[in-house]
């Protein structure tokens, strides 16, 4: 329609100008011109007509296959929607189904390294069985549970089983057989074997009889170190020999017969405390030389004190100052504390009692470094002692853990060196310190004992000295005392 419209527009154009334009004599040429427009727009007409119809058609057309095409998406759709519906109910499944699964092997994963485990556990028990020396291939039995590869089923269950019954009926079995073994000289050689359950295995070849330890590695039984003898030793013989019925058993399935072979000596366990032992040894034989040094300065400066002391005051009371002098320089080689605070007293005995007092005070000061001496030093040994054990504890704890970092935590043995270092080193230090400081003690209280008594006797000479020189004026009605005449008599000579 928009086409017809659009040439008729055009037609009416081209007429206008060619009325416009033409001239009168062209009317005829623009009446047959009308003509051919009029059918030119018929036929126009008619061929829009015919387009449009068909296009009417093909809109027709395209409507029902539009609404056929939607009929089909809503039918995909609807199928869409039920297979999605599906494939969450089938997700849903495959996850219940995935976490069941999961369980399940996470279990069946546990019982079989349970049952790996448990057969580890067994064969140990097993190599480490005397048992095992009469059927060596019980060792083997195992072997393929220890394959992670292989699963292990009910027919090994069995066997564990099997083997864990044939352990627990011979464990509590008495035999005697003859079987290999190696001798205390290392040589392979055969004997009766005697086992007591898994506690104790004796042998008895000829001329010797004594206990057998198992070694699993090699898979046989190993003479030990020493013969037993004594009581037990008779007691084994005459066992063996069908004479008693008594054995002796070692509970600790051979550890304490292995202990008792290789049991060390004072110094071996010494030693064990590592490198700090040398140094602590080292200080108490310092300490016990100093104390003994000390305990015999002090008995020699104060022996027989008393008596000499006595004698001294008798000489003093009487005024014999020239035998009391004599006696004090007879003695003055014994360099005694006392006699040089009497010396002291004898050169003021003149004097008024504050200067003696004073010049006695001074040569007992004097004289207290002698006493004193070393003690300072001990005191600080016995502080000392435990500090190098506590050194080295820390050194063998150190050497413990770099161990444990090498090797790991598998095996106790390999950290049994550095803990017996530590508590080696710790116990001698302890050991070392205690007596120290009780001989540190004892030693003060003697030197104490010694600064009293050399007070004492500066006392009583000051005392003895202040009686002579008051006794000398002393009156009765203007005469002196015959008695201070006699002192005063004394004095002067």
């Amino acid at each position: 329609m928009n086409r017809l419209a659009h040439r008729m527009r055009r037609a009416a154009l081209v007429l206008a100008a060619l009325a416009i334009f033409a001239v009168p004599a062209a009317a005829q040429d623009l009446r047959e011109a009308f003509r051919q427009a009029d059918q030119e727009r018929a036929a126009a007409q008619t061929r829009d007509a015919e387009k449009e119809a068909t296009i009417l058609a093909d809109r027709a057309n395209l409507a029902a296959e539009v609404a056929s095409l939607e009929q089909q998406q809503a039918t995909i759709e609807a199928q869409l929607r039920a297979l999605e519906a599906h494939v969450t109910a089938t997700q849903a499944r495959r996850e219940k189904l995935s976490a069941e699964w999961t369980v399940r092997e996470a279990d069946t994963h546990e019982i079989a390294s349970n049952i790996r485990l448990a057969s580890r556990d067994l064969q140990t028990m097993v190599l480490q069985s005397y048992f095992t020396a009469f059927a060596p291939e019980r060792a083997e039995i195992l072997a393929p549970l220890q394959d992670p590869a292989h699963f292990p089923g009910l027919d090994d269950v069995s066997v564990m089983a099997g083997l864990l019954q044939q352990e627990i009926v011979q464990s509590g079995q008495v035999s005697l057989r003859d079987a290999p073994l190696i001798g205390r000289d290392g040589q392979r050689t055969t004997g009766k074997v005697l086992t007591l359950g898994r506690f104790t295995a004796a042998y008895e070849i000829p001329g010797e009889t004594g206990f057998l330890a198992w070694s699993p590695q090699a898979l046989a039984f190993i003479a030990g170190a020493e013969v037993p003898g004594g009581a037990t030793g008779r007691a084994l013989r005459a066992y063996l020999a069908g004479g008693r019925d008594v054995v002796p058993v070692d509970l600790s399935g051979g550890d304490a017969m292995r202990q008792s072979a290789f049991k060390l000596t004072l110094w071996e366990q010494v030693l064990t405390g590592g490198p700090v032992v040398y140094p602590i040894l080292a200080l108490a034989i310092a300490a016990a030389l100093l104390v003994i040094s000390r305990l015999y300065f002090m008995n020699r400066i104060h022996s027989n004190t008393d008596k000499f002391m006595t004698e001294f005051n008798d000489m003093a009371t009487r005024g014999d100052w020239a035998a009391a002098e004599q006696m004090v320089l007879r003695n003055s080689r014994r360099r005694m504390p006392v006699i040089e605070v009497l010396k002291a007293g004898l050169e003021v005995r003149d004097r008024d009692r504050e200067t003696q007092e004073s010049v006695l005070q001074e040569a007992i000061l004097h004289q207290l470094p002698r006493v004193e001496r070393g003690l300072a030093i001990l005191a600080v040994m016995g502080a000392v002692a435990p500090l190098m054990g506590l050194l080295g504890t820390v050194t063998g704890m150190i050497n413990t853990f770099r161990v444990i970092t090498m090797f790991g935590t598998g095996d106790p043995k390999l950290m049994s060196g550095g803990i017996s270092e530590a508590l080696v080193a710790t116990a001698l230090g302890l050991i070392t310190a205690i007596p120290i400081m009780l001989l540190h003690t004892v030693l003060s209280r003697r030197a104490e004992h010694i600064i009293g008594d050399m007070e004492e006797k500066a006392v009583q000479l000051t005392n003895i000295l202040q009686l002579r020189r008051d006794g000398g004026h002393n009156t009765d009605g203007g005469r002196p005392h015959p008695g201070a005449r006699a002192m005063t008599a004394m004095g002067g000579a």
